[in-house]
């Protein structure tokens, strides 16, 4: 997708039958954000929202709001419509705790299963660059029982699926590269294996269409703080396939944090613990209704989105962000140390473009400086040392995502030009820029 001008743009913006969605959030004047992937923008209806829960439901209901204001729902009522974005059916899916602490849950249920039915499978094999919090708590997991972490670049993958390959654990989005795995064909080379597919959605839900059930995935896990918007450290959710939970049922399986709302009656304040059935059994502790109250506003918003075309529209809109973003890039950064690490084909990509650079820390700072907000991924150092076949792994990334709902073309434009400037000028070249937060 070329369009040489900013007026193409324009164009653009004034016909996508998207526009009208960015009036639901609060976008600061004159900055182009491109960073959604990381921490979506605040929907304009989520501080009035907790302001009424903060000063109605608890201020003047206290206590009673448990059951007037239906918070103890929350977990099941959020998760039903987040289960709508990924394809999954109703009571299949939770909002609960942290995705770190879901993964944990999912990848020991999912463990627990293998060791009754192939008690030799003992390998979790996962991508070498899945985000680093999947591979810690997969890490404590082989530990626990015993299994073995083996960590391989993408298109190593299918070939090591084996019969001691308990569970594939991948990430939908590669969170650096942006390289979208094919979640249907994974799971059917993991199945083919003996393996169970468990799949972190993370960059993936509320940006790109996911068919949790058409793919015959067993397991899911994802954030609500990136394109769902539900605010920094949102809630997370957890998904796991039906016949999986059935099953659980009749067996009595526990996920491994029984606490007291994954009871099957927790207000009987019974000793021992007995799961719930189904997907209520990962449920864990007390929701935090404030930051349940958030995501809520930002799921709410795909409601709006429903009328305007769905999530497919959603994905066309990304895929030609992306295009022109990548083309304008190459086109105007020709021979100034950018090298695109994102796939290219638009059927091979998330919501998001990555390029790597020696300097990129610097040139993201400089960008941040002039309004245009992206961010930056350390490469790994490890890669280089032990030959790895695949660069980008040890490259320093610079990262643009694209949220449909509130991007505009004006602002990938905007951002390219943006990003010529900086490397012509050597602007980025500036001691401060070299200065880093605790947050990089």
């Amino acid at each position: 997708m070329t369009h040489t001008t900013e007026a193409d743009c324009r164009a653009l913006d004034a016909a996508d039958p998207l526009a009208s969605l960015r009036d639901l959030f609060e976008i600061p004047d004159g900055a182009v954000y491109l960073d959604g992937n990381s921490l979506g923008a605040l929907p304009r209806a989520t501080a009035a929202r907790v302001q009424q829960v903060i000063r109605e439901e608890w201020g003047r209901d206290l206590i009673q709001s448990w059951n007037k204001a239906g918070w103890i729902d929350l977990p099941g009522r959020v998760g039903d419509k987040i289960a709508r974005l990924v394809g999954a059916g109703a009571g299949q899916l939770v909002v609960a705790d942290s995705t770190s602490v879901n993964l944990y849950k999912v990848l020991s249920a999912a463990m627990t299963l293998q060791s009754r039915e192939r008690p030799a499978a003992r390998v979790i094999v996962s991508e070498r660059d899945n985000f680093p919090t999947d591979l810690y708590i997969a890490q404590s997991i082989a530990r626990q029982f015993g299994a073995t972490l083996e960590l391989l670049e993408a298109d190593k993958i299918e070939q090591r699926l084996g019969a001691d390959v308990a569970v594939l654990m991948l990430t939908q989005v590669n969170y650096r590269t942006g390289a979208l795995h094919d979640m249907a064909a994974m799971t059917t080379l993991a199945h083919a294996a003996g393996a169970l597919a468990i799949w972190d959605l993370a960059h993936s839900a509320g940006a790109v269409p996911v068919d949790l059930h058409g793919a015959d995935a067993d397991f899911a896990v994802g954030c609500g703080y990136k394109y769902l918007n539900g605010g920094p450290g949102a809630p997370a959710f957890v998904w796991a396939n039906p016949r999986h939970t059935e099953r659980m049922d009749r067996e009595q399986l526990r996920q491994p944090l029984s606490g007291w709302l994954g009871h099957a009656a927790p207000f009987d304040f019974a000793p021992t613990y007995r799961p719930a059935s189904g997907i209520a059994r990962f449920v864990c502790g007390t929701p935090s209704v404030l930051a349940m109250t958030a995501l809520e506003c930002g799921v709410d918003v795909f409601a709006a989105v429903e009328l305007a075309g769905g999530m497919a529209a959603l994905r066309v809109k990304s895929i030609a962000l992306g295009d022109l973003f990548i083309a304008r890039v190459e086109a105007r950064c020709a021979g100034m140390g950018l090298a695109l690490v994102t796939p290219r084909d638009a059927a091979m990509r998330g919501s998001q473009a990555s390029f790597a650079h020696t300097d990129g820390y610097r040139v993201m700072q400089a960008l941040i400086e002039r309004g245009v907000i992206g961010d930056f991924r350390a490469g790994d150092p490890s890669a280089a040392r032990d030959g790895s076949a695949d660069p980008s792994l040890g490259a320093d990334l610079l990262r643009f995502g694209f949220t449909p709902l509130y991007t505009r073309y004006v602002d990938v434009w905007d951002a390219a030009e943006q990003l010529h400037d900086v490397l012509e000028s050597g602007a980025w070249r500036d001691d401060r820029f070299a200065r880093r937060g605790k947050v990089t």
